[in-house]
């Protein structure tokens, strides 16, 4: 049976007079190496799909959860390495909560805000194809580059946003850059692109972005149809880059004076 854990921080996003304090607070500008607060956040890790149900296949044809897997693992590694002790993935390595349990067992288990990683594809229009060894793939290099969703039906949708600029903003520096084609006025896109400059989008309809009473941002590290972007998402370097960016982005998030004051 899990334990359920109560925490002052969520108590506290879900009065009315702290929810006014966030959306009036400005962003963050600096970064300290030093300790920011006394406590830190539990941050829930979803590592998108399952071995059943894998998600995108990638232009050499490995399917979306094994890179949601490498890069959930090294971000709970980088997480510890700077003292987010009590931070974990979700599923204890079965992986096949759906998504409303996700959320439930996240909050049971004490977290403050919740990661959800994920790589990306395109629509079917855009996809070609090529044989090697007697296999047919798929593939698209027409986009690439990462996208951050939020959702304003979320518990807390203003710390949510929040989140999410710190974090892009953190990717932009680190030398990442954003995708837009989740904007495309087509079928299966259209989607709201509130901060082009970012990568970040709303969508309510996400179901562990919408049923999460926690703050939530869900990450598409990158676009895995993508011939060339698919290569450095599998690179080392490169996924601990990325990784270091979004760690960066969590400890400014932290910063904001709005939210140092509830650690």
């Amino acid at each position: 049976m899990l334990k359920i854990k109560i925490i002052p921080f969520r108590l506290m996003l879900q009065s009315a007079m702290l929810l006014s304090v966030l959306a009036l607070c400005g962003p963050a500008t600096g970064l300290s190496t030093s300790p920011a607060t006394a406590s830190k956040p539990v941050i829930a890790i979803d590592v998108g799909h399952s071995p059943n149900n894998p998600g995108a296949t990638s232009a050499s044809g490995i399917g979306e959860f094994v890179f949601n897997k490498n890069i959930a693992a090294l971000l709970h590694k980088a997480l510890e390495e700077e003292h987010f002790a009590d931070s974990f993935i979700l599923g204890n390595g079965t992986y096949d909560l759906n998504l409303r349990d996700r959320t439930q067992v996240a909050q049971q288990q004490g977290a403050d805000l919740l990661l959800s990683i994920h790589h990306d594809s395109v629509q079917p229009h855009y996809l070609k194809s090529y044989e090697q060894d007697g296999r047919r793939f798929r593939y698209s290099d027409k986009f690439s580059g990462f996208s951050l969703f939020f959702s304003e039906d979320n518990g807390d949708p203003q710390t949510s946003r929040r989140l999410a600029e710190t974090v892009g903003q953190s990717l932009i520096e680190a030398g990442f850059w954003p995708s837009h084609h989740h904007a495309e006025p087509i079928p299966g896109e259209n989607r709201e692109l509130v901060d082009p400059q970012r990568g970040i989008y709303r969508f309510d309809e996400l179901v562990i972005l919408r049923t999460a009473q926690i703050p939530a941002v869900l990450i598409e590290c990158g676009i895995i149809v993508n011939r060339a972007e698919e290569k450095r998402l599998q690179d080392p370097a490169s996924q601990r880059k990325f990784v270091d960016a979004i760690v960066v982005g969590l400890k400014r998030f932290l910063l904001q004076p709005c939210v140092s004051q509830v650690f």
